[in-house]
C-alpha cells in the first residue's frame, strides 16, 4: 500500500498499565489492528493476533511486539468458521505465560 499506514508513534513509551495482561486482538497484521496490537504491547500486555491469510504482515508485526518485550501468538484463520473461533480461544486461553499471571 501506498503510502504504507502509519502504525505506530515512535515517541510514545506507554505507562505499564496492561502489564502481564493478553490482548486478543482480531485483525492484527495490519492497518488499525496492527496499530492496536502495538498500543497494547507498549502498555505491556501480551498480544495474541488472529488473520486471515496475510503471513509477512502477521509476521511483521510480530516480531515489532517481540522487538517491545512482549510476546505474541499468531492464530491464522477465518472467523466467520466456528470451529475457528473455538480454536482461536483455546489456544488463546493456553498460552505458556497466562500460568503465572492473576486476572
Amino acid at each position: 500500500m501506498v503510502p504504507k499506514p502509519f502504525s505506530e508513534n515512535p515517541n510514545v513509551t506507554g505507562s505499564g498499565k496492561l502489564k502481564d495482561k493478553v490482548a486478543i486482538i482480531t485483525g492484527g497484521d495490519s492497518g488499525i489492528g496492527r496499530a492496536v496490537a502495538y498500543a497494547f504491547a507498549k502498555e505491556g500486555a501480551h498480544v495474541v493476533i488472529n488473520y486471515l491469510n496475510e503471513h509477512e504482515d502477521a509476521n511483521e508485526t510480530k516480531s515489532r511486539i517481540e522487538q517491545l518485550g512482549r510476546e505474541c501468538l499468531l492464530v491464522p484463520g477465518d472467523l466467520r468458521e466456528e470451529a475457528m473461533c473455538q480454536q482461536f480461544a483455546r489456544q488463546a486461553s493456553h498460552l505458556r505465560w497466562q500460568q503465572d499471571m492473576s486476572f
